[in-house]
């Protein structure tokens, strides 16, 4: 199979059929064997009945119905389980991504070998205050942070090779950030394209501006995990010997001034000194203990459930 094409969604009951059709357009004229994953994250409108629709007519269509909305990213996850194509697509449904670019992002995965190849909008039809400039600055600070130079980290139209979303895990909030994961995973050939962006036909967006706030708090969760996730020791530790060492020294100073310098000058417990020998020592020992009970956890961690599967079709569960 040559591809397949997820699409998370919510409540976009109104852009179904004319996606489908439109995906189904560009298939057929560039000769792609395909399978079309549509993941409904909870939705209370009638998109789940349009896919059992799409799915009882064309075989190629395949569906999973959540319990209730569990956000975008265990969406992708779900749809990457499911994936069989050699190249894997990810879009939105709101006819803002342009199916149209396919057959260029899976020429750029097959014949150029990336692993995976991010999507550009870089011109926009939203609000510039509500949503460019937030974005830019989100996409600048991800950039500096992560050191993957990509324009636009938060569009949803990417390619990947299909050994890159079997080996990555998208928890939390984290579909933002599939290229870093992606990265931190071994898969360094990242490239970009410039695609379509267009305005959004059916609806109002489903996500508002908290968004930027959570893709920074995010952005920081992820940056301390691609460096230490696998060894918090590393970090707690290194902290811990430091505070230790620092408290040491201070209280060795004390001892050393108290019984040889100036035995008969002012108490220990009267000196600043000693408080900031005292501090040091707890803080070194608390970073100390974290750094072990983090090793611990990751020792011990098991895969959790992320999402609840409500419905399947054209899916063998």
């Amino acid at each position: 199979m040559n591809l397949s094409v997820v699409i998370p969604l919510l409540n976009e009951e109104e852009s179904l059929n004319e996606l489908h059709h439109w995906i189904a357009s560009v298939m057929q004229s560039n000769g792609f064997l395909y399978e079309l994953i549509f993941i409904d994250d909870g939705s209370t409108d009638q998109s789940w009945k349009l896919i059992e629709r799409l799915a009882s007519e064309h075989p190629e269509v395949r569906g999973i119905r959540f319990l209730k909305n569990f956000g975008k990213s265990q969406a992708l996850h779900a749809g990457f389980k499911l994936a069989q194509g050699e190249v894997v697509i990810t879009m939105d449904a709101d006819l803002q991504d342009n199916p149209e670019e396919i057959p260029e992002l899976y020429n750029m995965i097959i014949s150029e070998g990336y692993d995976l190849v991010s999507g550009w909008k870089k011109k926009r039809y939203d609000p510039f205050l509500g949503k460019n400039l937030p974005s830019k600055l989100f996409n600048f600070a991800a950039r500096r942070t992560s050191k993957v130079k990509l324009h636009d980290f938060n569009c949803g139209l990417k390619a990947y090779r299909n050994e890159v979303v079997k080996n990555i895990e998208v928890t939390g909030e984290m579909h933002r950030y599939i290229p870093v994961l992606a990265k931190n995973a071994g898969f360094s050939r990242i490239g970009e394209k410039v695609v379509q962006h267009q305005a959004r036909k059916y609806g109002t967006t489903k996500f508002g501006a908290e968004r930027f706030i959570r893709g920074f708090l995010d952005l920081i969760t992820i940056s301390f995990l691609s460096r230490f996730g696998k060894r918090p020791m590393h970090l707690f530790g290194a902290w811990g010997a430091i505070m230790l060492f620092v408290g040491f020294c201070f209280a060795l100073y004390l001892g050393i001034d108290k019984l040889f310098i100036n035995p008969t000058g002012r108490l220990i417990t009267e000196r600043p000194q000693f408080y900031l020998a005292l501090t040091a020592m707890i803080l070194g020992s608390q970073f100390f203990v974290a750094g072990f009970l983090g090793e611990l956890l990751l020792k011990s961690q098991r895969d959790t459930k992320r999402y609840t599967i409500k419905e399947r079709v054209n899916v063998l569960a």
